[in-house]
């Protein structure tokens, strides 16, 4: 359980962080999701670019089991490597967005 509590510290300190950038452009705001009962963390855009409306997932992570489990990047940054420099062992990270097979050739755990 402890293990739990530190991941969870992690990635709500590293979405904090995300959550400070803001997009350049539109009137889009950030939302911060924490649903610390269940596990699940996100980072959404909402708002409007022009006369578009935005609702988007940029950051999708959960913990599952003793593993968290990177289920959306939308950004440019390697988030399991910042997990990974935030002190989460690779075989505690699952890139859920790749398929089952395709994980086994990644460094990280197949879930």
């Amino acid at each position: 359980m402890e293990k739990i509590i530190k991941y969870r510290q992690i990635i709500q300190n590293m979405l904090l962080d995300y959550g400070n950038q803001k997009p350049a452009y539109g009137n889009i705001e950030v939302e911060r999701i924490f649903d610390t009962e269940r596990d699940h963390y996100q980072i959404v855009y909402l708002g409007w670019e022009g006369s578009d409306w935005v609702h988007s997932c940029i950051i999708h992570i959960d913990i599952k089991g003793d593993k968290i489990w990177l289920q959306w990047n939308g950004t440019e940054d390697d988030i399991a490597a910042d997990l990974v420099n935030a002190g989460v062992p690779k075989e505690d990270i699952v890139l859920g967005f790749q398929s089952p097979f395709m994980r086994q050739f990644t460094e990280y755990a197949v879930g």
